[in-house]
């Protein structure tokens, strides 16, 4: 068991104990469950203190990598991004704080973004500059038709 700090121990045994303990079979059925939830907000429900973001994403990268979905991931990031940096969806007026926060969520997102996927992703990020998507716009998953027609399922 860990001593509270999420490198302490077998921290992948840990996660996938408690993922299986909440009654979900893989951690990506658990992630989503809660698509718009942040890493840190997904990391402290299975385990405060002891479980990282960046280690739910590491194990998030790995199994979508086993299924061939990391495109799926890929999308599936952007919204917690998203909801992170624009809870209340794509903004109607793009002034200085907008844009700012706009930044935020796209180079978090590029920052999350397995590098097999950045080039897409970079395309995507200027597709949605060149063309935002209507005001409000709030992806509720990975499955969101606008997000799959910006990176629809190719593995690379």
């Amino acid at each position: 068991m860990s001593d509270g700090h999420p490198w302490q121990g077998n921290w992948v045994a840990r996660l996938y104990e408690r993922v299986r303990e909440r009654g979900y079979d893989s951690l990506t059925a658990f992630a989503e469950a809660r698509p718009t939830a942040s890493l840190v907000d997904l990391a402290e429900e299975i385990g405060t203190n002891d479980i990282a973001g960046v280690q739910v994403f590491q194990g998030l990268v790995a199994e979508a990598e086993r299924s061939h979905q990391v495109t799926r991931l890929v999308r599936g990031q952007f919204v917690r991004e998203l909801y992170e940096s624009l809870p209340d969806g794509w903004p109607a007026v793009l002034d200085d704080t907008n844009r700012f926060k706009i930044a935020k969520a796209l180079g978090s997102w590029t920052a999350f973004t397995p590098e097999t996927h950045k080039e897409r992703v970079k395309q995507v990020r200027a597709a949605l500059r060149a063309t935002p998507p209507p005001p409000g716009w709030r992806p509720l998953g990975p499955d969101d038709e606008l997000l799959r027609m910006l990176l629809p399922d190719e593995e690379v």
